[in-house]
Protein backbone atom coordinates (compact mmCIF):
# COMPACT_ATOMS: atom_id res chain seq x y z
CA UNK A 1 0.00 0.00 0.00
CA UNK A 2 1.15 3.54 -0.69
CA UNK A 3 2.31 5.73 2.22
CA UNK A 4 -0.55 8.18 1.64
CA UNK A 5 -4.01 6.64 2.24
CA UNK A 6 -6.33 6.61 -0.75
CA UNK A 7 -8.86 9.42 -0.78
CA UNK A 8 -12.22 7.75 -1.29
CA UNK A 9 -15.64 9.11 -2.09
CA UNK A 10 -18.25 6.59 -1.00
CA UNK A 11 -21.66 6.43 -2.67
CA UNK A 12 -24.56 4.47 -1.20
CA UNK A 13 -27.96 4.77 0.39
CA UNK A 14 -29.47 1.77 2.25
CA UNK A 15 -28.35 -0.35 5.18
CA UNK A 16 -26.68 -2.77 2.76
CA UNK A 17 -24.00 -0.14 2.07
CA UNK A 18 -23.16 0.78 5.67
CA UNK A 19 -20.80 -2.13 6.57
CA UNK A 20 -18.68 -1.39 3.49
CA UNK A 21 -18.33 2.26 4.47
CA UNK A 22 -17.63 1.28 8.07
CA UNK A 23 -14.83 -1.14 7.17
CA UNK A 24 -13.15 1.39 4.89
CA UNK A 25 -13.26 4.04 7.59
CA UNK A 26 -12.00 1.67 10.29
CA UNK A 27 -9.08 0.57 8.12
CA UNK A 28 -7.69 4.08 7.80
CA UNK A 29 -8.74 4.92 4.27
CA UNK A 30 -9.45 8.61 3.95
CA UNK A 31 -13.18 9.07 3.34
CA UNK A 32 -13.15 12.41 1.56
CA UNK A 33 -16.93 12.50 1.26
CA UNK A 34 -20.13 10.45 1.19
CA UNK A 35 -22.76 10.78 -1.53
CA UNK A 36 -26.25 9.52 -0.70
CA UNK A 37 -29.90 10.07 -1.58
CA UNK A 38 -31.70 13.25 -0.54
CA UNK A 39 -33.82 13.09 2.62
CA UNK A 40 -37.36 11.97 1.85
CA UNK A 41 -40.69 12.06 3.70
CA UNK A 42 -41.64 8.65 5.07
CA UNK A 43 -44.05 7.04 7.53
CA UNK A 44 -47.52 8.10 8.59
CA UNK A 45 -46.37 11.53 9.68
CA UNK A 46 -44.32 12.01 6.51
CA UNK A 47 -41.34 13.07 8.57
CA UNK A 48 -38.11 13.59 6.66
CA UNK A 49 -36.10 10.37 6.62
CA UNK A 50 -32.32 10.22 6.30
CA UNK A 51 -30.73 7.27 4.53
CA UNK A 52 -28.84 4.70 6.58
CA UNK A 53 -25.62 5.82 4.92
CA UNK A 54 -26.24 9.47 5.80
CA UNK A 55 -26.98 8.57 9.42
CA UNK A 56 -23.67 6.69 9.62
CA UNK A 57 -21.74 9.48 7.90
CA UNK A 58 -23.13 12.20 10.17
CA UNK A 59 -22.46 10.11 13.28
CA UNK A 60 -18.79 9.80 12.27
CA UNK A 61 -18.25 13.35 11.05
CA UNK A 62 -17.96 12.52 7.34
CA UNK A 63 -18.87 15.17 4.74
CA UNK A 64 -22.20 14.38 3.04
CA UNK A 65 -23.46 15.33 -0.42
CA UNK A 66 -27.10 14.68 -1.36
CA UNK A 67 -27.60 15.67 -5.00
CA UNK A 68 -31.02 15.55 -6.59
CA UNK A 69 -29.44 15.45 -10.05
CA UNK A 70 -26.06 13.83 -10.57
CA UNK A 71 -25.28 16.10 -13.54
CA UNK A 72 -25.97 19.29 -11.57
CA UNK A 73 -22.92 21.55 -12.14
CA UNK A 74 -22.86 22.59 -8.49
CA UNK A 75 -22.70 18.96 -7.36
CA UNK A 76 -20.02 18.12 -9.94
CA UNK A 77 -17.92 21.05 -8.70
CA UNK A 78 -18.22 19.92 -5.07
CA UNK A 79 -17.44 16.33 -6.05
CA UNK A 80 -14.36 17.45 -7.96
CA UNK A 81 -13.20 19.53 -5.00
CA UNK A 82 -13.05 16.34 -2.90
CA UNK A 83 -10.17 15.16 -5.13
CA UNK A 84 -10.90 11.46 -4.68
CA UNK A 85 -8.42 8.88 -5.91
CA UNK A 86 -11.22 6.29 -6.10
CA UNK A 87 -15.00 6.20 -5.82
CA UNK A 88 -16.73 3.21 -4.19
CA UNK A 89 -20.39 2.56 -4.97
CA UNK A 90 -22.59 0.22 -2.94
CA UNK A 91 -26.37 0.19 -3.54
CA UNK A 92 -26.64 3.61 -5.17
CA UNK A 93 -28.24 4.80 -8.37
CA UNK A 94 -26.86 4.66 -11.88
CA UNK A 95 -24.03 7.15 -12.39
CA UNK A 96 -23.38 9.26 -15.48
CA UNK A 97 -19.93 8.94 -17.05
CA UNK A 98 -18.94 12.41 -15.93
CA UNK A 99 -19.21 11.12 -12.35
CA UNK A 100 -17.81 7.59 -12.57
CA UNK A 101 -14.87 8.64 -14.74
CA UNK A 102 -13.80 11.49 -12.46
CA UNK A 103 -11.18 9.89 -10.11
CA UNK A 104 -7.78 8.69 -11.40
CA UNK A 105 -8.53 5.09 -10.32
CA UNK A 106 -12.10 5.26 -11.57
CA UNK A 107 -15.15 3.96 -9.73
CA UNK A 108 -15.84 0.47 -8.40
CA UNK A 109 -19.18 -1.05 -7.56
CA UNK A 110 -20.31 -3.92 -5.31
CA UNK A 111 -23.00 -6.18 -6.80
CA UNK A 112 -24.93 -8.89 -4.96
CA UNK A 113 -24.32 -11.74 -7.37
CA UNK A 114 -21.57 -13.60 -9.17
CA UNK A 115 -21.42 -11.44 -12.27
CA UNK A 116 -22.12 -11.81 -15.11
CA UNK A 117 -25.02 -13.79 -13.61
CA UNK A 118 -27.95 -11.77 -12.29
CA UNK A 119 -27.18 -8.35 -13.63
CA UNK A 120 -29.90 -5.93 -12.63
CA UNK A 121 -31.82 -4.40 -9.74
CA UNK A 122 -32.83 -7.49 -7.73
CA UNK A 123 -30.04 -10.12 -7.85
CA UNK A 124 -30.65 -11.53 -4.37
CA UNK A 125 -34.35 -12.06 -4.98
CA UNK A 126 -34.01 -13.65 -8.40
CA UNK A 127 -31.24 -16.05 -7.37
CA UNK A 128 -33.55 -17.53 -4.72
CA UNK A 129 -36.67 -17.42 -6.90
CA UNK A 130 -34.78 -19.41 -9.53
CA UNK A 131 -33.75 -22.03 -6.98
CA UNK A 132 -30.02 -21.32 -7.05
CA UNK A 133 -27.91 -23.02 -4.39
CA UNK A 134 -25.03 -20.57 -4.72
CA UNK A 135 -24.57 -16.87 -5.29
CA UNK A 136 -22.02 -14.32 -4.12
CA UNK A 137 -20.73 -10.78 -4.36
CA UNK A 138 -18.65 -9.07 -7.03
CA UNK A 139 -16.60 -5.90 -7.21
CA UNK A 140 -16.11 -4.40 -10.66
CA UNK A 141 -15.17 -1.18 -12.41
CA UNK A 142 -18.03 0.90 -13.72
CA UNK A 143 -18.42 1.46 -17.42
CA UNK A 144 -21.23 2.55 -19.76
CA UNK A 145 -23.42 -0.58 -19.75
CA UNK A 146 -24.90 -1.38 -16.33
CA UNK A 147 -23.25 -4.23 -14.36
CA UNK A 148 -20.92 -5.15 -17.23
CA UNK A 149 -17.56 -3.70 -16.16
CA UNK A 150 -14.32 -5.59 -15.60
CA UNK A 151 -14.37 -7.72 -12.47
CA UNK A 152 -11.82 -7.15 -9.71
CA UNK A 153 -12.98 -9.59 -7.03
CA UNK A 154 -15.63 -12.20 -6.25
CA UNK A 155 -16.68 -14.20 -3.22
CA UNK A 156 -18.98 -17.23 -3.50
CA UNK A 157 -21.73 -17.72 -0.92
CA UNK A 158 -24.00 -20.78 -0.56
CA UNK A 159 -27.77 -20.33 -0.37
CA UNK A 160 -29.64 -22.41 2.22
CA UNK A 161 -32.62 -24.48 1.00
CA UNK A 162 -35.07 -22.44 3.09
CA UNK A 163 -33.15 -19.17 3.31
CA UNK A 164 -35.14 -16.01 2.59
CA UNK A 165 -34.01 -13.03 0.55
CA UNK A 166 -33.81 -10.98 3.75
CA UNK A 167 -31.54 -13.49 5.43
CA UNK A 168 -29.30 -13.79 2.36
CA UNK A 169 -29.24 -10.00 2.02
CA UNK A 170 -27.75 -9.70 5.51
CA UNK A 171 -25.05 -12.31 4.82
CA UNK A 172 -24.12 -10.75 1.48
CA UNK A 173 -24.01 -7.34 3.14
CA UNK A 174 -21.22 -8.53 5.42
CA UNK A 175 -19.42 -10.63 2.78
CA UNK A 176 -19.64 -7.69 0.40
CA UNK A 177 -18.05 -5.33 2.90
CA UNK A 178 -15.08 -7.67 3.28
CA UNK A 179 -14.73 -7.91 -0.49
CA UNK A 180 -14.89 -4.12 -0.88
CA UNK A 181 -12.11 -3.75 1.69
CA UNK A 182 -9.98 -6.39 -0.04
CA UNK A 183 -10.58 -4.76 -3.43
CA UNK A 184 -9.68 -1.26 -2.25
CA UNK A 185 -6.53 -2.57 -0.56
CA UNK A 186 -5.44 -4.25 -3.79
CA UNK A 187 -6.09 -1.08 -5.77
CA UNK A 188 -4.15 0.99 -3.24
CA UNK A 189 -1.19 -1.37 -3.65
CA UNK A 190 -1.48 -1.27 -7.44
CA UNK A 191 -1.53 -5.09 -7.58
CA UNK A 192 -4.86 -6.28 -8.89
CA UNK A 193 -6.30 -8.06 -11.90
CA UNK A 194 -9.16 -6.99 -14.13
CA UNK A 195 -11.22 -9.78 -15.67
CA UNK A 196 -13.64 -9.28 -18.55
CA UNK A 197 -17.08 -10.65 -17.75
CA UNK A 198 -17.29 -12.39 -21.11
CA UNK A 199 -14.70 -14.90 -19.87
CA UNK A 200 -16.91 -15.86 -16.89
CA UNK A 201 -20.21 -16.67 -18.60
CA UNK A 202 -19.94 -20.37 -17.73
CA UNK A 203 -20.05 -23.51 -19.88
CA UNK A 204 -23.82 -23.35 -20.50
CA UNK A 205 -23.65 -19.82 -21.84
CA UNK A 206 -27.00 -19.04 -20.18
CA UNK A 207 -27.06 -15.74 -18.32
CA UNK A 208 -29.85 -15.06 -15.85
CA UNK A 209 -30.92 -11.47 -15.32
CA UNK A 210 -32.32 -9.73 -12.24
CA UNK A 211 -34.84 -7.11 -13.36
CA UNK A 212 -36.86 -4.92 -11.04
CA UNK A 213 -39.71 -6.83 -9.39
CA UNK A 214 -43.31 -5.67 -9.83
CA UNK A 215 -46.47 -6.66 -7.96
CA UNK A 216 -47.61 -8.95 -10.75
CA UNK A 217 -44.35 -10.93 -10.45
CA UNK A 218 -45.22 -11.67 -6.81
CA UNK A 219 -48.62 -13.32 -7.31
CA UNK A 220 -48.49 -17.06 -6.67
CA UNK A 221 -49.58 -19.40 -9.45
CA UNK A 222 -50.86 -22.46 -7.59
CA UNK A 223 -50.64 -24.60 -10.74
CA UNK A 224 -46.84 -24.56 -10.43
CA UNK A 225 -44.89 -27.22 -8.52
CA UNK A 226 -44.34 -27.00 -4.79
CA UNK A 227 -40.62 -26.28 -4.85
CA UNK A 228 -41.01 -23.41 -7.30
CA UNK A 229 -43.74 -21.80 -5.19
CA UNK A 230 -41.66 -22.23 -2.03
CA UNK A 231 -38.69 -20.58 -3.77
CA UNK A 232 -40.91 -17.68 -4.86
CA UNK A 233 -42.12 -17.17 -1.27
CA UNK A 234 -38.64 -17.10 0.24
CA UNK A 235 -37.18 -15.13 -2.67
CA UNK A 236 -39.67 -12.31 -2.04
CA UNK A 237 -39.51 -12.34 1.76
CA UNK A 238 -39.66 -9.92 3.49
CA UNK A 239 -40.16 -7.51 0.59
CA UNK A 240 -42.15 -7.18 -1.56
CA UNK A 241 -43.66 -10.56 -0.47
CA UNK A 242 -45.40 -13.26 -2.47
CA UNK A 243 -49.18 -12.97 -2.38
CA UNK A 244 -52.45 -14.63 -3.21
CA UNK A 245 -56.12 -13.81 -2.61
CA UNK A 246 -57.86 -15.40 0.37
CA UNK A 247 -61.63 -14.87 0.25
CA UNK A 248 -61.00 -11.86 -1.97
CA UNK A 249 -58.38 -10.18 0.25
CA UNK A 250 -54.65 -10.01 -0.35
CA UNK A 251 -52.71 -12.51 1.74
CA UNK A 252 -48.95 -12.01 1.81
CA UNK A 253 -46.90 -15.12 2.54
CA UNK A 254 -43.49 -14.68 4.16
CA UNK A 255 -42.57 -18.24 5.08
CA UNK A 256 -43.65 -21.63 3.86
CA UNK A 257 -42.69 -25.27 3.71
CA UNK A 258 -43.52 -27.64 0.90
CA UNK A 259 -44.43 -31.29 0.54
CA UNK A 260 -44.31 -32.97 -2.86
CA UNK A 261 -47.03 -35.62 -2.96
CA UNK A 262 -49.64 -37.23 -5.17
CA UNK A 263 -52.49 -34.78 -4.84
CA UNK A 264 -55.90 -35.37 -6.45
CA UNK A 265 -57.17 -31.93 -5.41
CA UNK A 266 -57.26 -28.96 -7.74
CA UNK A 267 -54.57 -26.33 -7.45
CA UNK A 268 -55.49 -23.69 -4.89
CA UNK A 269 -57.71 -25.89 -2.71
CA UNK A 270 -57.23 -25.11 1.00
CA UNK A 271 -57.05 -27.60 3.84
CA UNK A 272 -56.79 -26.46 7.48
CA UNK A 273 -57.62 -27.55 11.01
CA UNK A 274 -58.25 -23.88 11.90
CA UNK A 275 -55.70 -24.23 14.71
CA UNK A 276 -52.24 -25.35 13.68
CA UNK A 277 -51.90 -25.66 9.92
CA UNK A 278 -53.11 -24.25 6.64
CA UNK A 279 -51.98 -25.90 3.43
CA UNK A 280 -52.74 -25.14 -0.20
CA UNK A 281 -52.73 -27.66 -3.02
CA UNK A 282 -50.40 -27.12 -5.97
CA UNK A 283 -49.39 -29.13 -9.02
CA UNK A 284 -47.34 -31.76 -7.25
CA UNK A 285 -48.29 -31.54 -3.58
CA UNK A 286 -48.80 -28.98 -0.83
CA UNK A 287 -47.56 -25.60 0.35
CA UNK A 288 -47.82 -25.18 4.13
CA UNK A 289 -48.11 -21.53 5.16
CA UNK A 290 -45.89 -20.60 8.10
CA UNK A 291 -46.04 -16.80 8.35
CA UNK A 292 -48.63 -14.55 6.69
CA UNK A 293 -50.22 -11.12 6.65
CA UNK A 294 -53.80 -10.53 5.63
CA UNK A 295 -54.70 -7.23 4.03
CA UNK A 296 -55.12 -4.60 6.76
CA UNK A 297 -53.77 -6.89 9.49
CA UNK A 298 -50.47 -7.62 11.22
CA UNK A 299 -47.88 -10.13 10.07
CA UNK A 300 -48.41 -13.32 12.09
CA UNK A 301 -47.28 -16.92 12.49
CA UNK A 302 -49.89 -19.22 10.97
CA UNK A 303 -51.15 -20.44 14.37
CA UNK A 304 -51.87 -16.87 15.51
CA UNK A 305 -53.48 -16.05 12.18
CA UNK A 306 -55.80 -19.06 12.40
CA UNK A 307 -56.84 -18.18 15.92
CA UNK A 308 -58.05 -14.79 14.75
CA UNK A 309 -59.48 -15.72 11.35
CA UNK A 310 -63.10 -16.76 11.78
CA UNK A 311 -64.04 -17.65 8.22
CA UNK A 312 -65.03 -21.30 8.07
CA UNK A 313 -64.61 -21.53 4.29
CA UNK A 314 -61.31 -20.45 2.77
CA UNK A 315 -61.10 -19.82 -0.97
CA UNK A 316 -57.78 -19.09 -2.67
CA UNK A 317 -57.78 -17.30 -6.04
Amino acid sequence: MTDTPLRIVFMGTPEFAVPSLDLLRQNDFQIAGVVTAPDRPAGRGLKMHESAVKQYAVAHGLPVLQPVRLKDPAFLDRLGDLKADLQVVVAFRMLPEIVWDMPPLGTINLHGSLLPQYRGAAPINWAIINGETQTGVTTFRLQHEIDTGQIIGQQRVPIGPDETAGELHDRLMDEGALLVLETVRSMASGVYKLTAQATLSGPSGVLHTAPKIFKADCRIDWTQNSRRIHDLVRGLSPYPAAWTLLNGKTLKIYRSTYLPADNPLAAGVVETDHTDYLRIACRDGWIFLQEVQLEGKKRLPIEAFLRGYRQEKMVIT
